[in-house]
């Protein structure tokens, strides 16, 4: 029975910090706070907060590392797209890996940013802007009403 709790309250979650996140993009003059790649997050988050790549540094490094990398391929590499994007995304990983900030939805940024031909103002909105608000509603649901030690002290 704890597995069908798990999964209801990591469904429930995600509706709502996806939710908050759509109704700020399209109901608000703030901006966009949503990145494909945050739907993927909410996997780790709410299914699996005591994962080390679901831990806030992971969470936010990650997508920043990856976002910049694709930006950086995006504008500097003169290469094809079919070339492009699987360079982006290989360093991206790498990157990850060797910062200690791994968060396996992040590898798809690099992908999001080149197809989607985004500005540099892409990273403080969504990447950084959404990373800090799930990470915020997962440190709330995770620590204060699951009561789970989150973020983890490792």
């Amino acid at each position: 029975m704890g597995n069908l709790k798990q999964s209801f309250l990591a469904g429930l979650f995600s509706i709502i910090t996806i939710g908050i996140l759509t109704f700020l993009t399209y109901r608000t003059e703030f901006g966009i706070f949503l990145l494909a790649s945050f739907g993927s997050s909410m996997v780790l988050l709410y299914g699996y907060p005591e994962s080390p790549f679901a831990q806030p540094k992971n969470v936010f490094f990650g997508h920043l590392v990856t976002a910049i990398v694709g930006l950086l391929f995006l504008n500097f590499v003169p290469l094809p797209i079919f070339l492009t994007i699987p360079l982006a995304v290989g360093v991206g990983v790498g990157l990850m890996i060797l910062l200690n900030v791994t968060h396996p939805p992040a590898g798809g940024n690099p992908i999001i940013v080149i197809i989607g031909s985004v500005s540099f103002d892409y990273l403080l909105s969504p990447v950084i802007s959404g990373s800090v608000i799930i990470i915020i509603f997962a440190i709330i649901v995770n620590k204060f009403i699951l009561k789970k030690s989150y973020p983890s002290g490792k």
